[in-house]
């Protein structure tokens, strides 16, 4: 599922198939010229800049005027809950903080797409939930495709339209995820 995910992003090589974005095939388009955000599973965030900086990242290097960047962040710092950490470096905060600056990150530029490799498995349940909740509210205005990596059957069934159910690389089955819940094949 991460391979699958890391293909779509350009990290890694694709030796069949076809990618599509709108009938638009992207396999030879370099990773950085996809327009993808990525959260990965174990962050990778910057350990030499803070939080603020880390999000503001992508923004600079798309060349943002700073107005702009500056309340784009300000923004995505509220929505994700760690406005109040953005003067902090990595190294000091939790886990599901740092996992919420890589989702901040990812959300700040706007991407294209957004792949999530299981954003919450860091967190704990509570605010796990909060989150969850908060990142359906984002993703309703978001104009992009989202495809996200769980195993959290709650989280499948709250954020996602479609489902693709994965066991060790086989498609079970993919569809709606209420038609996949009620029916399920397995």
């Amino acid at each position: 599922k991460t391979t699958l995910l890391r293909m779509i992003a350009g990290f890694n090589s694709i030796e069949g198939g076809t990618i599509k974005f709108d009938d638009k095939v992207i396999n030879d388009i370099p990773a950085q010229k996809r327009n993808i955000g990525m959260v990965f599973q174990s962050y990778a965030i910057f350990p030499h800049l803070t939080v603020r900086q880390n999000v503001e990242y992508g923004l600079k290097i798309r060349k943002v005027p700073k107005e702009h960047m500056k309340e784009r962040v300000d923004e995505i710092l509220k929505v994700v809950k760690i406005d109040e950490y953005q003067d902090r470096l990595p190294e000091r905060l939790s886990g599901g903080q740092q996992q919420r600056v890589a989702l901040a990150r990812s959300l700040a530029y706007e991407p294209e797409a957004l792949l999530l490799d299981e954003p919450f498995s860091a967190m704990d349940t509570y605010l796990r939930e909060g989150l969850r909740l908060e990142l359906a509210d984002a993703l309703k205005d978001y104009d992009g495709v989202t495809v996200m990596v769980t195993h959290d059957r709650d989280e499948a069934y709250q954020l996602c339209d479609n489902l693709l159910l994965m066991d060790r690389g086989c498609v079970l089955a993919a569809g709606r995820t209420r038609d996949i819940f009620q029916n399920p094949v397995t």
